[in-house]
């Protein structure tokens, strides 16, 4: 692995050249592979070692191919770089009461299911993603991870910052120079000069300084970057408690972690470095928002909306037994397909909706198609599925990957006519309709399994049993 010799210059001065040896050694290793676990879908835990710093976070021996585990697409489990996992350690102890969380740079999705997986009961993600190709991709990790309790957007943080004392805590893992993803990415490595680290440390304080109106006062904003250099880091933290009167917060850490404090200046800081800690290049500060007088919007009274949503809402209300708490969800259709929100956040959720670009929210049910009722995918992978009210169906290994594929298959010939939930492992896959003679796969043609290798079976994580 050849270094940009400016990044060697910098590194050196940062860690001290025998330090420095030690570091550049450690990007000639394989890299960990880790996983965390959704234990809102599955109580397993691999027979490997554990993430220190996150309780569901396990590194497995070697990568399986995760495009061919139906339990991956199921959403039992998320691939995430270890060092990253912190975020829940840092969440759990200083977000204790339900809270509106924003997850502002949020694609491709590891710390938004981490942040739904660690906020208290009650809470509501706010995922945000700029660029809209990404944001589909959010989106769809998210509904795989199954709390409803989501809106995915597609913002800029400038929008966002309308907002004003709308979020309790704020996650920014802002765009930077990628230092700490040398090891896994080459190409990285290749665009990596001193003029970008300069120019993603400017683009990071214009991120701060457009969204910190919509964090509340006394609010928590947690920054983070896979970077190493001290201008996209420890600067703007400095320019965080210097220029907007943030608060710096202490995280409590176990020394056996082995994570390196702040490079530059006194304020608490947490770097991990590939040759301390296992798992990849990650730097994560907290900072409080000072107190002052609270502001909120108030929703504006919008009949014609109102009206138009009445003038298309089905008279049915057959959908409310996919639920299994349906009384908590309120009804959202919108050409004849529905979503069901959580009753808690609709007056949020109408306030977002009205200021932002909303892609994602709660669960999307399904279409209502003349009398049938056509059930969602988001629904079958959803946590708040109530699969009492469907026929299941398991599927082989084999068979599951066929689903995952979106091709045909036949169903057993006992299998009752009408919408049929598959299953692998015990855990819900998607929908089939049943008609007979045959049974169409409803998987969604966009999250497909795009591969022409079709394995009889491979390794998947239930190997580590």
């Amino acid at each position: 692995m050849e270094l940009p010799k400016d990044f060697i210059e910098r590194t050196k001065i940062l860690l001290g050249t025998d330090e420095y040896l030690q570091f550049e050694a450690s990007l000639s290793a394989d890299a960990p592979i880790s996983i965390r676990m959704n234990r809102d879908k599955s109580d397993f835990s691999p027979n490997t070692a554990t993430v220190q710093w996150c309780e569901e976070g396990y590194y497995l021996p070697e990568r399986i191919p995760f495009t061919f585990d139906p339990l991956f697409h199921a959403g039992t489990y998320y691939v995430q770089e270890a060092s990253s996992m912190f975020l829940g350690h840092v969440v759990r102890h200083f977000v204790q009461e339900p809270s509106v969380i924003l997850d502002l740079c949020a694609a491709p999705g590891g710390k938004s299911t981490h942040l739904l997986s660690a906020m208290p009961k009650g809470s509501l993600l706010v995922s945000n993603e700029v660029i809209r190709s990404r944001c589909n991709i959010l989106a769809e990790n998210i509904a795989k991870w199954g709390n409803p309790n989501h809106i995915v957007t597609n913002n800029d943080p400038k929008e966002i910052g309308k907002l004003t004392h709308f979020f309790d805590v704020i996650v920014a893992d802002v765009p930077c120079s990628g230092e700490g993803m040398f090891r896994k990415d080459n190409e990285s490595i290749n665009e990596w000069t001193t003029e970008n680290v300069m120019l993603c440390a400017a683009r990071c304080r214009r991120i701060l300084n457009d969204i910190w109106n919509a964090l509340k006062p006394g609010g928590v904003f947690i920054l983070s970057t896979c970077t190493f250099n001290t201008e996209e880091n420890e600067e703007n933290v400095k320019y965080a408690i210097e220029e907007l009167g943030a608060s710096p917060i202490e995280i409590p850490v176990n020394q056996e972690w082995k994570i390196i404090p702040a490079l530059k200046y006194n304020y608490p800081a947490y770097h991990f470095f590939p040759h301390k800690t296992k798992g990849e290049g990650f730097f994560l500060a907290a900072f409080r928002k000072a107190d002052s007088e609270n502001q909120t919007f108030h929703l504006k009274n919008n009949k014609k909306n109102r009206q138009k949503e009445r003038a298309q809402t089905p008279a049915s209300n057959d959908w409310q037994r996919y639920l299994s708490d349906a009384d908590s969800y309120i009804a959202e259709w919108d050409n004849f397909c529905l979503r069901a929100i959580p009753a808690t956040f609709r007056e949020k959720y109408q306030l977002l909706k009205s200021q932002l670009t909303v892609v994602d929210a709660g669960i999307y049910v399904g279409e209502q198609k003349g009398k049938d009722f056509i059930p969602s995918e988001e629904l079958a992978l959803s946590t708040a599925l109530n699969r009492t009210a469907f026929q299941e169906t398991k599927l082989s290994y084999a068979d599951a990957i066929r689903y995952l594929k979106k091709e045909a298959f036949p169903l057993p010939g006992d299998t009752e006519k009408g919408y049929i939930l598959v299953t692998y492992e015990n855990i819900p896959l998607g929908f089939m309709k049943n008609i007979g003679n045959r049974a169409n796969n409803l998987y969604p043609q966009e999250w497909r399994i795009r591969s022409s290798f079709c394995p009889e079976q491979t390794k998947t994580l239930s190997n580590f049993r």
